[in-house]
């Protein structure tokens, strides 16, 4: 690009030609110069838009022969430029030189915006965006648009459903390669990520960042009917059905529904009775995982959720809360049946089929029904004399904890049930009932031989055998000491204890 007279020195240069490489615009047309015309021909393309490098292994064309012979390594599979530092190697030497910033640490990149640097240009240029707001791919299925177009291109397969990443340890085939690659480590048992507060480890950093939350209490999901806080979306997507009513997860084999996929999965062990939770210290198998863990407590004797109100401790949080209505003397269970209220709702579903009459749990060693499961399980132990509940004070055992818990009380001495009409206290509460009828002169036990009333089953019982000839002998408590003396004695000297 010389005079065609003579040669021009650069300073003489500048006054009569355009400077090398100096772009400038006349009438609004960009001219660009250069030191080749085959640098200028092959700039010109870039104007133009001509294409005249075209692909023999598919449709693509380029402007540029260099960007033909790149392209044609896709078909090749050929990756000339290695990495001196791993065994990866790349089909273009800026694809090597992007990747050694990842044993170098250099970010090179950095946002004007906030203190984040990147080690990539397209990274910079993609996080810039989540200031600017700015999404400029948008899925023409859809209304959804996206900052980048991987994501794109990701989103897309949720309409075609195209899922290309197949597992090859099992059947599961993923849209995209992260979920794959997380997928892989349960398979693989591995856990990259872990906890420095705690010893806990996580496969996926998702989950990792989710359990951090346990340490500083975050909880960044709000609900907008109620004032409830979590710290997982999915938890929130959850609890929204409380208050929708929505239960998307049908039971196929009756008519039930869940708000959750997990108790769908939960209940379907009723149906195939499965238990796949066993107890390593006995025998005993569980279907669920929640009911393995509160059994495992009947053999630790651990007690963790401890009451604020009083000294007692429970094994179960559900144990723990019924327990605060005792407290609050909370009665949320009402039955529509009568005005009677309960603080636990299988103490209603139990009261419901004195109503109905209803006994559904029948003993197959005899012609007994009964109207509750445990009920019934208490009743087997009559035929089976199993007693696995035993004194640590004596050599007594009983067939319910709560029989034991009442004798403990013969060794403490403790009386719990005291009567605020008089200064007698008992240590059980049905004694307590019994006694507070000598005050009310209620007698609700009628002799169907007789016109006789009693205030307890007991002394009814007693009574009958004076019509039947009977002479048996009667449990009683006399002074404070368990004894046993013929029928014929007194009973208005006695607090029997028959059918107790």
């Amino acid at each position: 690009m010389h005079n065609k007279q003579k040669d021009v020195r650069k300073k003489e240069c500048q006054n009569i030609l355009l400077p090398i490489h100096q772009c400038v615009k006349v009438h609004d047309v960009s001219l660009c110069s250069f030191s080749r015309t085959s640098s200028l021909k092959t700039h010109m393309r870039t104007h133009s838009g001509e294409k005249s490098y075209r692909c023999d292994q598919c449709p693509k064309c380029f402007s540029l022969k260099d960007h033909l012979k790149t392209h044609m390594r896709t078909h090749s599979g050929e990756k000339p430029y290695s990495c001196d530092q791993c065994t990866k190697s790349f089909s273009q030497s800026q694809h090597l030189r992007s990747h050694m910033r990842t044993h170098t640490g250099e970010k090179p990149y950095r946002c004007d915006q906030c203190t984040k640097r990147f080690s990539h240009g397209c990274n910079l240029k993609n996080h810039l965006r989540t200031h600017t707001g700015e999404k400029p791919y948008k899925c023409d299925q859809c209304t959804k648009r996206f900052s980048r177009t991987s994501s794109l291109k990701t989103h897309m397969r949720t309409h075609t459903g195209e899922k290309p990443y197949s597992c090859d340890q099992c059947t599961k085939s993923f849209s995209e390669l992260n979920v794959l690659k997380n997928h892989m480590r349960t398979h693989t048992g591995e856990k990259p990520y872990r906890c420095d507060q705690c010893t806990k480890r996580f496969g996926h950093s998702s989950s990792l960042k989710i359990h951090m939350r346990t340490h500083t209490d975050e909880k960044p999901y709000g609900c907008h009917q109620c004032t409830k806080l979590f710290s997982q979306k999915g938890k929130l997507k959850t609890h929204m059905r409380t208050h929708s009513g929505e239960k998307p997860y049908s039971c196929d084999q009756c008519t039930k529904s869940f708000s959750q996929s997990q108790h769908l999965r939960s209940h379907m062990r009723t149906h195939t009775g499965e238990k796949p939770y066993r107890c390593d210290q006995c025998t005993k198998r569980f279907s669920h995982g929640c009911n393995l863990k509160n059994h495992l407590r009947t053999h630790t004797g651990e007690k963790p959720y401890k009451c604020d109100q009083c000294t007692k401790r429970f094994s179960q949080s559900d144990y723990l809360k019924s327990h605060m209505k005792t407290h609050t003397g909370e009665k949320p269970y009402s039955c529509d049946q009568c005005m009677k209220r309960f603080m636990r709702k299988d103490a209603l579903k139990n009261h419901i089929s004195t109503h109905s009459g209803e006994k559904p749990y029948r003993c197959d060693q005899c012609t007994k029904s009964f109207s509750q499961s445990n009920d019934l399980k208490l009743h087997m132990r009559t035929h089976s004399r199993e007693k696995p509940y035993r004194c640590d004070q004596c050599t007594k055992s009983f067939s319910q904890s709560e029989h034991l818990r009442i004798h403990m009380r013969t060794h403490t001495g403790e009386k719990p049930y005291r009567c605020d009409l008089c200064t007698k206290s008992f240590s059980q509460s049905n004694n307590l009932k019994i006694h507070m009828r000598t005050h009310s002169g209620e007698k609700p036990y009628r002799c169907d031989q007789c016109t006789k009333r009693f205030s307890s089953k007991g002394m009814l019982k007693i009574h009958m055998r004076t019509h039947t000839g009977e002479k048996g002998e009667c449990s009683i408590i006399l002074m404070g000491q368990s004894q046993k003396i013929p029928s014929s004695g007194p009973p208005s000297l006695l607090v029997c204890r028959v059918g107790w």
